[in-house]
């Protein structure tokens, strides 16, 4: 054990290391600050009620009513007990602060990657920084895409797996595999692990070319028997996530579309094409993986008291306080985004790297990262170049599903480390000399050409102009200035474009100092002026420099607050605290003082019609654009039981709120039902009905329905005698059959009805709420949320992770068992051809 210690020593150093340095950027978080996350708030609001629940039961509720009057609460946070990977992350959270345990696993993670890529440890750590501090991750956890950014920390740790086992090491590189694709599947965000996929296929295809061509396709075969085993063993592992968000995907936003309008604009299934492309990488906005800046960084607060838009607000009379408040809030970014935080910036010196790594790799690791890299950024592209895009979104397999192209550039933030650094590598090894030089001052001609050539003339090749977002701001500023509109365009297309034009211009300088350090690092060893160790620890000091300052552009020290001073983000209005005192448990709340349908803070005290979330139920935003939108249909808040609705005084812009008198309730009877074709027909019929009288239900579930036997009792009365998310009971009294009506959303992947503790048939009424022939009589009714795709999926998820625990156990005996030591440097595990 000693032994191993001793040859790991430089492992636990670089963890050390590691460390320290979240310790330093993240320091407010270890003096109990709270990371201020706009999307975590937003999650709060989603999670109240699972919350509460879970405090007083135990056990957190799968279904919730807080959001979009009703959804599966798996879809916005559970606790998967029988998935090993839960206790794993569980215990990170609970040892490091947020967002230490993303930042420290993905520095973890990569560094293990680049030392399976047989690096020297320091180059491997300046790698794995490089990756981890790339502006993207930090932007994420700054918006509080908290998942999202947990899901990228499992790429890298993810191909190292595969790497061992294709080189043979399959015991290992299984196990890893299995381990790290469960934790990434886990994260919960199934577009980064389907991103993913993209690039490991490409990995598979080249291997499998290679393997036909040296003739060792048998053993290819028996590392893809391995791999197989892996991700059946990580899928099994998280077959209650992954079952479940596949059933609910089929009745999102990202399944198929109800409407035939909808359906004739070809947006039959997946996710409307304009907005699964908002987010779409400008073709010209790639130079920031260079040069931050040039696009003008985030939508907002990068201009100071000294820009150019504040000093010709002073002299306009503006006070200098207000023109400077003014321009912190002042859109820098004049790319053709909606709006953001910030832009993807590898590196300067990982850029240089990265071409330098095109020209001196000849093995198929280059054409493996290089296709991954043309395929990401034409994917990313999105609206902006529709040829690759469309071709994937309209015919391969769940493209359609998720929104946001852009972030498929992951996987080029990822690439881009690792050539750079195996470029390293090969310098360091190289024999020929001046080859490597040649090619090194090539690469210095290239980034630092293209560096100069923006800092000198940065108007010769973009316009710093942005016409939407421009003309909007125009017409702010003419309106502030009382008609000015002269000024106006003053201030937007000459001193905004000046100030835009200055902050390409200093970070194109800035970028051009980080490329010429690192030219002359490698420069210096390659002269024989600087040694190995040197050479490597000065790569990484440049490395985390150069990505560190960035970051804190966007994830700084007053992105923390005391937790105190956070939680009054969440203090209840005047107007909430008048609602909470309603004792009723279920009703439905709409809050006109936000944008209801994007916004779930209203969510964080009562149920609401609104929400934030990026897979609503496909029915419930059909309903939002045809009933809620353009105009409130009042029938509609009172078949979803809305009994406040929120509103602002046009002049104060104080809360108040308005009693609805004639929301229907938890559940009524009809007395007459309504049959419609089809999904347009019912939301046709829904624009202008009766709730209370009648229900509008397709004539598929005609069957369901005794019209014979069902009749109009005027005393007839339900109602609602105990409440949980998750079980609903009711009692009925009626002297004939008669149809109920029930505020719930429908959504028959789980919700079973009992009546007086038999099972029931129940169909679906007023286009998304549940109804049913109740028997004369007084009864006893159940609505019970219990999803087969969960409970069957728990059990799945046990044996995969009684069969990952096994697996490392049998490894760790045979190794114990094998006569050769087995405390092996983990940067010196065996090799193969194209992975030096």
């Amino acid at each position: 054990m000693n032994n191993w210690f001793k040859q790991n020593g430089v492992h636990f150093a670089v963890a050390g290391l590691f460390f320290a340095i979240c310790f330093f950027y993240f320091t407010p978080a270890f003096q109990g600050k709270v990371l201020v996350q706009s999307d975590v708030t937003q999650a709060q609001g989603m999670q109240k009620e699972i919350m509460d629940v879970r405090a007083k039961t135990g056990k957190a509720p799968l279904w919730t009513n807080q959001v979009f009057g009703g959804m599966p609460a798996y879809q916005i946070w559970a606790f998967y007990p029988a998935n090993v990977t839960t206790y794993v992350i569980s215990a990170l959270k609970t040892i490091f602060p947020n967002p230490i345990d993303t930042v420290l696993l993905s520095l973890l993670g990569a560094y293990l990657l680049f030392c399976v890529l047989r690096l020297n440890p320091w180059l491997a750590a300046a790698g794995a920084i490089a990756f981890t501090f790339s502006s993207y991750n930090f932007i994420l956890l700054h918006a509080g895409h908290s998942n999202q950014a947990f899901a990228i920390t499992f790429f890298a740790p993810i191909l190292a797996g595969i790497i061992l086992t294709l080189r043979g090491k399959h015991w290992l590189g299984a196990i890893l595999t299995a381990f790290f694709l469960a934790m990434e599947i886990r994260s919960n965000h199934i577009q980064m692990a389907y991103y993913l996929l993209f690039s490991l296929l490409i990995l598979v295809g080249i291997e499998f070319y290679h393997a036909i061509k040296n003739k060792t396709t048998p053993a290819f075969i028996r590392s893809m028997i391995w791999l197989s085993g892996a991700t059946l063993i990580a899928v099994m592992i998280n077959a209650s996530i992954l079952w479940t968000t596949y059933e609910y995907g089929q009745e999102s936003i990202r399944g198929k579309s109800n409407l035939t309008q909808h359906i004739a604009a070809g947006a039959s299934t997946g996710l409307d094409k304009e907005y699964a492309y908002g987010w779409s990488q400008g073709i010209g906005e790639c130079i920031t993986f260079l040069i931050p800046n040039v696009y003008g960084g985030g939508s907002g607060g990068l201009l100071k008291a000294d820009s150019k838009v504040a000093q010709a607000l002073i002299d306009k009379g503006v006070p200098q306080d207000q023109a400077t408040g003014f321009v912190a809030q002042l859109p820098t970014y004049w790319g053709g985004k909606p709006f953001t935080e910030g832009p993807w910036y590898f590196g300067a010196g990982i850029c240089f790297l990265f071409v330098f790594g095109l020209m001196i790799i000849r093995n198929r690791v280059k054409w493996w990262l290089l296709a991954t890299v043309i395929l990401s950024m034409l994917l990313s592209f999105g609206k902006n170049f529709t040829l690759v895009s469309d071709l994937f979104f309209n015919y391969f397999p769940l493209y359609n599903k998720f929104r946001a192209v852009e972030s498929i550039l992951v996987l080029t933030q990822l690439a881009f480390p690792i050539l750079g650094f195996l470029a390293i590598k090969e310098a360091l090894q190289a024999k020929d000399k001046v080859f490597i030089l040649k090619k090194l001052f090539l690469a210095l001609y290239i980034t630092g050409g293209i560096t100069l050539l923006v800092a000198l003339l940065p108007s010769l090749f973009f316009s710093f102009k942005c016409t939407t977002a421009d003309e909007s701001l125009i017409a702010q500023l003419t309106q502030a200035f009382q008609g000015d509109s002269a000024f106006a365009n003053s201030i937007v297309n000459n001193a905004l474009v000046q100030d835009r034009i200055g902050l390409a211009r200093a970070d194109a300088f800035r970028s051009l100092v980080f490329v010429l350090i690192t030219f002359g690092i490698l420069w210096a060893f390659i002269k024989q002026k600087i040694n190995l160790q040197i050479t490597s620890l000065l790569i990484l000091v440049v490395t985390l420099v150069d990505l560190w300052s960035v970051d804190k552009r966007y994830l700084k020290d007053d992105s923390f607050l005391p937790k105190d001073e956070a939680i009054q983000v969440r203090t209840p209005r005047e107007v909430d605290q008048f609602i909470l005192r309603d004792p009723d448990p279920d009703f439905r709340v709409l809050d006109l003082t936000i944008d209801p349908f994007s916004n779930a803070s209203t969510s964080y005290f009562h149920k609401t019609l609104g929400g934030y979330h990026a897979a609503k139920l496909r029915r419930f935003q059909e309903l939002i654009d045809n009933q809620l939108t353009k105009s409130i249909n009042q029938d509609v808040l009172d078949m979803l039981n809305t009994k406040y609705v929120i509103t602002a005084d046009q002049k104060s812009q104080i809360a108040g709120m308005k009693a609805n008198a004639t929301a229907c309730g938890h559940a009524w009877f009809v007395k007459k039902v309504r049959f419609a074709d089809n999904a347009d027909q019912e939301m046709q019929a829904i624009s202008s009905f009766d709730p209370k009288d009648e229900a509008i239900v397709d004539l598929k579930y005609q069957s369901f329905i005794n019209t014979k036997q069902n009749a109009i009792d005027e005393n007839g009365k339900i109602t609602l005698i105990s409440y949980a998310p998750e079980h609903l009971v009711y009692q009925s009294g009626s002297t004939s059959n008669q149809v109920a009506v029930f505020s719930e959303i429908y959504y028959d992947k789980g919700w079973k009805m009992l009546i007086d503790g038999k099972e029931s048939p129940y169909f679906r009424a007023d286009y998304l709420l549940r109804a049913a022939q109740i028997p004369v009589g007084n009864h006893k009714i159940e609505f019970i949320f219990h999803p087969n795709s969960y409970y069957t999926g728990e059990a799945i998820s046990t044996a995969g992770s009684i069969l990952l625990v096994l697996a490392v156990i049998a490894y760790i005996f045979v190794e114990g068992r094998k006569e050769k030591t087995v405390y092996t440097d983990i940067s010196k595990i065996g090799t193969k051809p194209g992975y030096k």
